[in-house]
């Protein structure tokens, strides 16, 4: 016979510790089931009327969630107006809060719903940990979720009051921005940079045309207030400076005789839109001013902006108690921050009003191109935050969706611009007919590079024709090549007709 050699018996669990392993198991299951789809375990374990309507507002919102999507393709102005009304805005506010404290006592019913006691201490305190963690978690993200939604909304109410024309101007949208100073050394804000964006409605390709703030007998339109007071132009016999006779004074101006603008809430932004206006022949829709703090909040909101510095740019005032006491070194692809970015806009050391123009332009141009949805979306809070510097806008806010989708079309295209400064223009003296001309003669170039894209297969033949540049003396003809943003001049002698600001600043 042969013999049965016994192998090593192995021990079963006990009934209690596989009961146990399975309520672990079952609770993990349940917790994670109503991680990704809220009321799923009420459905399964608990209370099947509370799980239906989980599931169905959970897949409600799903739902909507992707039908925006699909609806931001074809209608991108469309969604982000919707998203910005004030209504809108309240509902997701509140709305995204209370999903979150739904979401997170589902999480916690769940766990409960595994029966916990059923379970070894040791897999009721794991099982637990997660519950809590999750639902912790969860509600975090709906109270951060909705404080980015009350950032949002609180920004639009303050700011986009509306007001501004919404009609199509001949087939674009002109915009005057407008640069204040409220420094310690003024007498009240002025804006010293003045610059009027004209984008193509359909296109978003974008003419920047530059003003020079020492500009002289400015024209007031007829229906002007102030236009009684100089009806030959603002103009005064005293060469002073004090008696602000410059296109910049007439803020000053208007704020000085609110009582001829009533109901006005902005004379003087009203009465240096009109003459804007008057001077290069185009109707204004909206308007927007920034003082110098709120500038340089939003650079830094942003992380910054990188631009190649041709020349060093001095901080500080050749006059000034300082005097120059830094530098903004010349280097490509140079990292600015709010502090420096400022300086590089507004400093005159070694230059004058019109090569800071040049500049100016350089920093409306690389926040264009660099400011992505991503960086508006990580840092909201921020700009919502440098976004409540600026003084005021007439953009309504249910417009907002339509100039951020041309201003996301526009970064695919060159920027160019005009500024009206000697030797081209002699601010003592405009010559403003000569003024519109260049204004038409420029967007009808920049409209013709659009045709031209548009048709590529369009022979030269059949191209629209390059508008005519009006004729000039020969000691005031442009130079063919528009100078650095950077170059520093004593002399005011920017020479630039109109020009692609992607070579002047190499934006990086």
């Amino acid at each position: 016979m042969s013999a049965t050699v016994a192998g090593p018996s192995v021990a079963l669990p006990s009934p209690r510790t596989r009961s146990q392993g399975i309520a672990l198991r079952r609770g993990i299951v349940l917790v994670l089931f109503s991680l990704f789809i809220p009321g799923s375990a009420q459905l399964a374990a608990g209370n099947r009327t509370v799980g239906r309507w989980a599931v169905r507002v959970w897949a409600s919102i799903l739902g909507l969630l992707v039908l925006l999507a699909l609806l931001a393709l074809p209608f991108r102005s469309f969604v982000i107006g919707l998203l910005a009304n004030q209504i809108s805005l309240a509902i997701l506010q509140f709305g995204v809060l209370a999903y979150g404290l739904g979401w997170a006592l589902l999480l916690l019913d769940a766990w409960r719903l595994a029966n916990p006691l059923a379970m070894s201490k040791a897999g009721a305190i794991v099982s637990g940990v997660l519950a809590v963690v999750l639902a912790f978690t969860g509600g975090g993200l709906a109270w951060g979720a909705s404080g980015l939604i009350a950032a949002q909304r609180s920004l639009i109410g303050d700011i986009f009051e509306g007001g501004g024309n919404t009609q199509v101007q001949n087939g674009r949208y002109n915009v005057l921005l407008l640069g204040g100073d409220a420094g310690a050394d003024r007498t009240g804000l002025r804006p010293d940079s003045m610059t009027v964006a004209s984008i193509d409605a359909e296109t978003g390709r974008t003419v920047l045309l530059s003003l020079p703030r020492n500009m002289q007998k400015v024209p007031f339109p007829v229906d002007s207030p102030l236009h009684k007071l100089y009806p030959n132009g603002y103009f005064c016999q005293s060469k002073s400076l004090s008696n602000y006779c410059l296109l910049n004074g007439v803020f000053t101006l208007a704020q000085s005789h609110k009582n001829l603008f009533p109901g006005v809430k902005y004379p003087g932004v009203e009465a240096t839109r009109g003459v804007i206006e008057e001077i290069l022949g185009l109707k204004i829709n909206y308007w927007a001013m920034i003082d110098m703090k709120g500038f340089e909040k939003l650079i830094d909101a942003v992380g910054g902006i990188r631009l190649d510095v041709g020349t060093k740019v001095g901080i500080g005032s050749e006059h000034g108690k300082k005097g120059v006491y830094d530098w903004i070194p010349a280097g490509k692809n140079q990292l600015l921050d709010g502090w420096h970015a400022l300086w590089f806009a507004r400093s005159r050391v070694a230059s004058d009003d019109y090569v800071r123009m040049l500049r100016q332009k350089c920093v409306m141009s690389a926040m264009l191109k660099q400011l992505d949805p991503m960086t508006v979306l990580t840092k909201f809070q921020a700009l919502a935050a440098a976004g409540k510097q600026i003084v005021a806008t007439n953009v309504p806010s249910d417009q907002l969706g339509v100039l951020v989708d041309l201003a996301a079309k526009g970064k695919n295209v060159p920027m160019s611009s005009i500024s009206f400064t000697p030797p081209l223009i002699t601010p003592s003296n405009p010559d403003f007919a000569k003024i519109r001309t260049l204004v038409s003669d420029a967007i009808a170039t920049s409209e013709a590079k659009d045709k031209a894209a548009a048709n590529p297969q369009q022979t030269q033949a059949q191209q629209p024709q390059q508008p005519q540049q009006p004729q000039q003396p020969a000691s005031q003809a442009p130079a063919s090549q528009p100078p650095s943003s950077t170059k520093p001049s004593k002399e005011p002698t920017s020479k630039t007709r109109t020009d692609n600001l992607d070579s002047i600043c190499k934006v990086s």
